[in-house]
């Protein structure tokens, strides 16, 4: 089989270098291009043969960060693969990511074999999320049978409306005001929508939106 093929944008260099050096050690891996952003990234894709498989994308970086950066391979290249690989573990950037097209999260703190496991995945399966991300990811998704779920004539009108907005990187309180409704309500509709979809969190909300076509992933 021929190794996967990675861009890695991240601006630290040497946590990059380190980290290109440990992919480079498995067979399974090739780093064909590094950069510092977004932008450098976007400037030096042109120049390989063929578009990298998968890219390892930083969040905070100057000039374009890793959601612009996102956003942008979603849009031009959607066959590319993107795995946010960051410190930040807050759900609203996790969050961020996924709605940008992100397929894979994992923090720079995790062993080397979870960031394997993360890239093979992404690439076999179509995504990675870990514990962190979304807790019990399977029974957000099936039912205790093992059925997919799509509960989605039990949602109404103002439910829709309250997913679409989950789905972004909005606070509660700001999607209050967007709704025009109290942030009570607004916690009414979330505890409401994880128990009719058996969802435990807000990303596992945005998680089941995406893989049901209620919004765009």
């Amino acid at each position: 089989m021929q190794p996967i093929t990675i861009a890695f944008v991240d601006d630290h260099r040497m946590l990059r270098q380190a980290l290109v050096e440990m992919l480079q050690k498995n067979p399974n891996f090739e780093v064909v291009l590094e950069a510092d952003n977004g932008r450098d990234f976007i400037d030096q894709l042109p120049t390989l043969a063929s578009p990298p498989d998968l890219v390892l994308l930083d969040i905070n970086m100057p000039v374009m960060n890793g959601y612009e950066t996102a956003l942008w391979l979603k849009k031009n290249h959607p066959k590319i693969k993107v795995v946010a690989l960051s410190m930040n573990d807050q759900e609203t950037a996790i969050i961020r990511m996924l709605n940008n097209g992100a397929k894979g999260y994992v923090l720079k703190d995790a062993e080397k074999e979870e960031l394997y496991q993360a890239i093979e995945r992404v690439m076999t399966q179509g995504f990675y999320y870990t514990d962190l991300v979304v807790s019990a990811l399977s029974n957000t998704m099936h039912s205790p049978d093992g059925t997919p779920q799509h509960p989605t004539h039990l949602i109404n009108t103002r439910e829709f409306e309250f997913i679409k907005l989950a789905c972004h990187d909005l606070t509660y309180k700001q999607i209050a005001e967007e709704m025009s409704l109290s942030p009570r309500t607004i916690d009414g509709y979330r505890e409401a929508l994880f128990d009719k979809l058996n969802v435990k969190s807000r990303v596992g909300l945005v998680m089941y939106a995406m893989r049901n076509g209620l919004v765009e992933s």
